[in-house]
């Protein structure tokens, strides 16, 4: 039986779906999902542990009583057995990614620390070179603080903050201000300093390291596990366009 899906007069056929999901952009995240069902196949979980996923998604779904869940099931389509599915499976996720890349938070937390350390600066931009130098010397001079000066000349949104900025990544930065941010004390201040169209005058306030807390854990779990998507995403692709390119070998050829 070729019919798959009816909705409304017409009738999807199982020829077409692939073609539909390419058209609505959708083949993508349908492959992503192929390949976790494979990755998580024979992962375990104990009746707790999905209890327990069961409460935290019927909290974050915000299901007070049996008959929400009922309905978000039926505007779902939803069977009792698919709903457990999708809950187990996300439990199955989130122990696929700690036994993945667990022990290998702290390398990873450090090999990228540069990038997650976040800074507090101010910032003064103006198109003008002459300006610029000018409100330099002023600041270095005491002649009218950094505040006054970039809340009144400072092109950029900033001037709404009195030229404070932040806290933010370095990894954020445009990679002219990035060193001077990361390797000066606090109240440093940059000289004018072309970036694109724009001569900008700096000056770090706080330097914050960032931290292997939790939610940084959570973080870095999450991109490893996403760049592994990713690559595998890739792989597929690949794989693809060989069988489409290649021509077939012929290793028997007749006499």
């Amino acid at each position: 039986m070729t019919e798959v899906l009816q909705i409304g007069n017409r009738t999807i056929k199982a020829s077409e779906l692939t073609s539909l999901l390419a058209s609505y952009q959708m083949l993508p995240q349908f492959l992503r999902e192929l390949i976790l069902d494979e990755a998580v196949e024979l992962i375990e979980c104990t009746p707790d542990e999905v209890a327990q996923t069961q409460r935290q998604f019927y909290a974050e779904h915000q299901f007070k009583n049996e008959a929400d869940v009922r309905a978000w099931m039926a505007y779902y389509h939803l069977s009792p057995a698919q709903l457990e599915r999708i809950v187990t499976r996300r439990l199955k996720i989130e122990k696929f990614k700690q036994a993945t890349w667990g022990k290998m938070l702290e390398p990873y937390f450090f090999q990228c620390k540069t990038k997650l350390d976040k800074v507090i600066y101010s910032l003064l931009r103006t198109q003008d070179a002459g300006v610029a130098q000018e409100l330099y010397f002023r600041i270095l001079a005491k002649e009218q603080s950094f505040t006054e000066l970039a809340r009144e000349y400072s092109q950029g949104p900033e001037a709404q903050t009195s030229g404070l900025v932040g806290p933010v990544e370095l990894s954020a930065l445009h990679p002219g201000i990035v060193q001077f941010l990361s390797s000066n004390q606090p109240g440093k201040l940059l000289p004018p300093t072309r970036i694109g169209e724009w001569f900008v005058i700096v000056r770090l306030e706080k330097y914050l390291s960032a931290q292997l807390d939790e939610a940084m854990k959570s973080r870095l779990l999450n991109e490893l596990f996403e760049n592994w998507l990713t690559e595998q995403l890739q792989k597929l692709r690949n794989e693809k366009e060989q069988l489409v390119v290649s021509p077939t070998p012929y290793t028997n050829f007749p006499t």
